[in-house]
């Protein structure tokens, strides 16, 4: 036991202090390797090889480099660059599905010149940005290693002309407007006129779809009141319907076409706002020769009438 115990103080002694007291005092076991490291430094039992100099001095430039890179907001930049530089720059992009939409626009909107790294790119950004380009419903983008990324897109279909105030625009069938109308290739669309004619854009021209005779003429749609439509045909013609049982009003004009050829006679306007009444307004010059052959009329009445 003493022997035991005189091993026990003996290890002890190397890791221990005096105190003010004289009394030794025992490190923890965490701190004691590190002491004996240290106190092999200082009694020059353990040397350092020459070589640890240079690796802390590497070491030290190249935290500071990270670190300033990091502070100053560069470190997506330098990663960009040194992924580009290994291989992995940008070089082909495979676009499809873009009837409407340039390729010059989506490679600016993802911000592509030619050094841009596949890896460092966002997908999820990049199909973001694309998804608000006018014509684009949604987008898929997609990495192909090492220097190819593919863009998928589905685009709205435009579905007539909406013209507010001086302004026209390009609706889709549910009545979102796609965009400001820049060229004429669209002009065979339906063109609808006034305040919520977008949104009732396709309800009517469902209704219209069962006469194809007169569907086939209109040329505009013009929204009255947010209520009732009135048409105007392509020979100038505006029928005025009301505002419910338009289906009853579309078949009673197909029916004075069929059997009176009205939409054929030089008139301005017909009135189909009443069920029980059909109004004919003829053109300036209809008038002016209706009121001659009146006066005519008029004039042979009264001779008939001196003559008994």
């Amino acid at each position: 036991m003493l022997a035991l115990g005189g091993r026990k103080h003996k290890s002890r002694a190397g890791i221990s202090a005096a105190s003010p007291a004289g009394e030794a005092v025992v490190l923890p076991r965490p701190l004691r390797r590190a002491t004996r490291f240290a106190l092999g430094l200082c009694s020059g039992r353990i040397g350092i090889p020459h070589y640890v100099g240079r690796l802390s001095f590497v070491g030290y430039c190249s935290f500071v480099g990270v670190y300033g890179v990091v502070a100053g907001g560069h470190g997506a930049q330098v990663a960009q660059s040194l992924t580009s530089f290994a291989g992995f720059a940008i070089e082909d992009v495979k676009v499809a599905g873009n009837e409407q939409t340039s390729e010059i626009d989506i490679l600016q909107l993802l911000g592509l010149d030619g050094t841009t790294s596949l890896i460092s790119l966002d997908i999820d950004a990049a199909r973001d940005q694309l998804s608000r380009l006018p014509w684009v419903e949604s987008a898929e983008v997609r990495k192909v290693y090492p220097s190819t990324i593919q863009v998928a897109l589905h685009e709205r279909k435009a579905y007539g002309i909406w013209q507010h105030g001086t302004e026209l625009s390009l609706i889709e069938r549910n009545g979102s407007v796609i965009g400001p109308l820049r060229d004429n290739k669209f002009a065979t669309l339906p063109l609808f006129v006034g305040r919520d004619a977008e949104t009732a854009a396709a309800s009517v021209e469902q209704e219209f779809a069962k006469w194809p005779q007169i569907a086939g003429r209109v040329k505009a749609f013009i929204r009255v009141a947010s209520r009732r439509w009135d048409i105007h045909l392509d020979n100038g013609v505006v029928v005025k319907l009301p505002e419910e049982n338009l289906d009853d009003a579309l078949a009673l004009l197909s029916k004075l076409d069929a059997e009176q050829q009205v939409l054929a006679r030089d008139i301005a306007a017909i009135d189909l706002r009443l069920p029980d009444r059909t109004t004919i307004q003829l053109t300036p010059e209809a008038q002016a020769r209706r009121q001659v052959v009146l006066e005519q009329r008029a004039k042979a009445l009264k001779k008939a009438e001196q003559s008994i």
